[in-house]
């Protein structure tokens, strides 16, 4: 494909969004355009270490505004959109399942409406250039048993409204592909974690009650197995997808280190017994099991051998080094953390039935 020159990135102020911004400005030429609506998981402080940098653009933009969109598009003239801006959270979506449908369907069709429109007016090196990168997730599979993983060719089983919503906008960007033309691709990754994200998934959730004292809820029987993956190592995988995977082709992104729940808990909780010790004894005592989420997927685990195979991507983190730097960043970052908690409570979502 052309050089890339200017990118879109939806979402830009969120965990993984800000991660690849925060990438694409130091490792690269390329101009970014951060577009981001700035709900109550995106934080203008994972941007602070741009401020004044000239080819960072932040936008406050609701995907969903159509119109919004088409002018900014019109205005920009990217080469790229990486679309990331999504609700993200299980729990919530079992409370609250209208935003993702909202965000992540309504959204992206919005996205790829006049991503389409803006491509047709393209001639020549431009045109043929052009990409929309779609950021999914794993939880589209469903759940697997106790052994395997999934693939590119996986069958799609959402058992969360949040999955579903996923889902749903995966279906509409090959849609959009293969009816239309538009040179998509999309990438499904296992869980991230790494520093800035917010405190309501399992591993900040986890460090911040444990540095705090508090009860570390665990839920069923603490048995439900994820694929961790570095954030960083996440974000150089979508620059390589955009850069040289095939349009209207899917990738998997995976971090190659399947864990129990428990475990990374018992994980985390010896490293801060390491790095920052409690007078009053070892985290591992923190520890309380809880109700299980409803519809709670058994297991995850990517095979991402074929961006591997076709493009050369590896993690570079294991999830040993890559936990011991998110620990020691939460606890570095106490100011930080204190005050997106303020804001959040930690109260236990995802029980409605």
């Amino acid at each position: 494909m052309s050089e890339l020159r200017t990118i879109i990135v939806t979402g830009g102020a969120g965990f993984i969004g800000s991660a690849l911004v925060r990438q694409l400005l130091a490792e690269t030429a390329v101009n970014v355009v951060n577009v981001d609506k700035l709900t109550y998981a995106s934080d203008l402080v994972t941007l602070e270490s741009l401020r004044g940098a000239a080819r960072h653009d932040f936008r406050r933009i609701d995907i969903c505004d159509r119109r919004a969109v088409q002018e900014l598009i019109a205005e920009v003239h990217p080469d790229a959109i990486v679309h990331l801006a999504a609700e993200s959270h299980v729990d919530r979506s079992i409370d609250a399942p209208a935003a993702f449908i909202n965000t992540n369907i309504l959204g992206t069709y919005t996205l790829l409406e006049e991503a389409l429109n803006y491509w047709r007016s393209l001639d020549g090196v431009r045109r043929m250039g052009f990409r929309f990168h779609h950021v999914s997730t794993d939880e589209v599979f469903g759940s697997l048993g106790e052994t395997g993983r999934f693939t590119e060719n996986s069958q799609y089983q959402p058992n969360s409204p949040y999955s579903a919503s996923k889902a749903a906008s995966d279906h509409l960007v090959r849609s959009w592909h293969h009816t239309y033309g538009l040179p998509t691709l999309i990438t499904n990754c296992s869980n991230n974690y790494g520093p800035f994200q917010f405190p309501e998934k399992l591993i900040p959730l986890v460090i911040l009650r444990a540095l705090d004292g508090k009860s570390l809820p665990v839920y069923g029987d603490g048995g439900n197995v994820r694929d961790w993956l570095y954030v960083d190592d996440h974000c150089r995988a979508l620059r390589l997808v955009l850069e040289r995977g095939k349009p209207g082709e899917t990738y998997n992104v995976g971090g190659d280190s399947e864990r129990r729940n428990i475990e990374v808990v018992h994980q985390i909780c010896d490293l801060l017994d390491e790095l920052a010790p409690a007078p009053s004894g070892p985290r591992r005592q923190q520890i309380e099991f809880v109700k299980d989420r409803p519809g709670h997927d058994r297991r995850y685990a990517m095979d991402a051998s074929r961006l591997e195979r076709e493009l050369g991507w590896r993690p570079q983190e294991t999830f040993d080094s890559g936990i011991r730097k998110t620990v020691q960043w939460y606890i570095d970052h106490r100011a930080w953390c204190d005050r997106v908690a303020a804001g959040y409570d930690g109260s236990r979502l995802g029980l409605k039935q």
